[in-house]
């Protein structure tokens, strides 16, 4: 499979001498699905923001579609757009990424952005609404529903668009199992799609089920290992030590 996304000894820093990532190299082939492990705290946010384009690597580089990723580069309208559309992403926090007075626009956002012909966005709408049971809180504010709800409206809201990369911040945290299960159901939805899928997770029950490939962080911010979900799970060295 071709390489869709690459990091090459990427370095990020919050504050100086605390590296989030400390010379990170990984490669994403198209279609390939992902799971990130690590404690908190290791660099898995950092790595899925580097990926989104909302960071960029202080040192080492970052490639995507082809393209060396740069803020500049994301700045210009035309890859920029084209960037923005194929790399969805999902908070762990869903709070930070709702913000339209309904879901029903909440999932309308993304392609009025796209400038879609108004019946394309209206049938859009309809369709995601009915394929996450959304129906009945069409008209209701994002902020007054439940956190299992508020995660099926982001994701909705992304898939609204056709990205194709997905990059899933902790999906499952904070809910309850029937919420959880319904989530990695539209996981393995996307998957069968075609849709190339990176998830960072605490939740080990969910990997064998989402992961083609399971990459570790140790607590220096660097990858500590990488393989199959039998292989890894499997070791408890390395989960101890990660």
């Amino acid at each position: 499979m071709a390489v869709l996304l690459e990091l090459d000894s990427a370095w990020y820093d919050y504050a100086p001498d605390i590296p989030a990532l400390a010379g990170v190299s990984l490669t994403v082939a198209a279609g390939e699905r992902v799971v990130i492990l690590g404690a908190n705290g290791c660099g898995k946010t950092t790595l899925l923001k580097l990926l989104a384009g909302l960071l960029f690597p202080q040192r080492g580089r970052y490639r995507a579609f082809g393209r060396e990723i740069t803020e500049p580069l994301l700045s210009r309208d035309s890859f920029g757009v084209f960037f923005r559309k194929e790399v969805g992403v999902l908070f762990q926090n869903v709070d930070a990424q709702l913000f339209n007075p309904t879901v029903e626009d909440e999932i309308a956002f993304g392609p009025l952005q796209l400038n879609d012909p108004p019946g394309d966005v209206q049938r859009t709408v309809r369709e995601s609404l009915d394929r996450f049971g959304l129906r009945g809180l069409a008209g209701r504010p994002p902020f007054a529903l439940s956190g299992g709800e508020k995660k099926k409206v982001a994701l909705a809201a992304m898939l609204a668009v056709d990205p194709r990369v997905l990059l899933l911040d902790e999906p499952t945290a904070g809910l309850d199992p029937r919420s959880s299960r319904i989530l990695v159901d539209l996981i393995l939805e996307a998957q069968a799609l075609g849709k190339t899928v990176v998830t960072s997770t605490n939740d080990l029950h969910i990997v064998p089920e989402i992961a083609g490939r399971v990459v570790v962080f140790g607590e220096d911010r660097r990858i500590l290992a990488s393989g199959t979900p039998e292989v890894i799970l499997q070791d408890r060295a390395i989960l101890r030590t990660a």
